[in-house]
């Protein structure tokens, strides 16, 4: 079984996770890994998928719904690699009035910690006057939440951002 990483951007609108999944599965593709969400006014579908057939199947199953809905898709094979063990044990949320640099701030201040970023979510609301950013991150840190809490602190004033660090409790079957 072969993998690819497909990347599918369209204008938002009912039907498209429905146009993509039923193609991939007419071309016998699994789904593994996924995040798809609305970012704007877009929809964009990120995800690994397994396949048997030929690259080239995946590509003509997908065309009906890329022509039909207007999509955008991007399909690379990439090598099978073991999964990765690597899960969340922090989440760090952050807030604060919107302005550049704080989501640059934050990762370059995990990234000196060793802090794995395994999902990241952020919005910016409230008004245009007064936009509020809000950035949710889960990861593995090396050093737990001590570490993260302790390297964002500066960030607190500089920034001008609220920044919560907690424990994410993992459970295995």
């Amino acid at each position: 079984m072969s993998q690819a990483l497909l990347t599918v951007i369209g204008e938002d609108r009912p039907g498209i996770v429905a146009a993509v999944t039923q193609a991939l599965y007419a071309a016998d593709c699994a789904i593994g890994d996924a995040s798809m969400m609305r970012l704007g006014g877009y929809f964009t579908i990120m995800q690994v998928i397994e396949y048997q057939r030929d690259f080239g199947a995946v590509e003509t199953a997908l065309d009906p719904a890329v022509k039909r809905l207007n999509l955008r898709v991007h399909l690379d094979p990439i090598p099978s690699l073991p999964r990765q063990e690597d899960v969340a044990n922090v989440r760090v949320t952050v807030y604060g009035a919107d302005h550049p640099g704080i989501v640059a701030s934050v990762t370059d201040a995990l990234a000196r910690i060793g802090f794995n970023i395994i999902d990241l979510e952020s919005e910016r609301s409230g008004n245009p006057e007064r936009p509020i950013y809000v950035m949710v991150i889960q990861g593995s840190a090396p050093g737990g939440t001590k570490a993260v809490a302790d390297v964002l602190e500066p960030l607190k004033i500089s920034q001008g951002i609220e920044i919560t660090v907690h424990p994410v409790d993992t459970v295995l079957l």
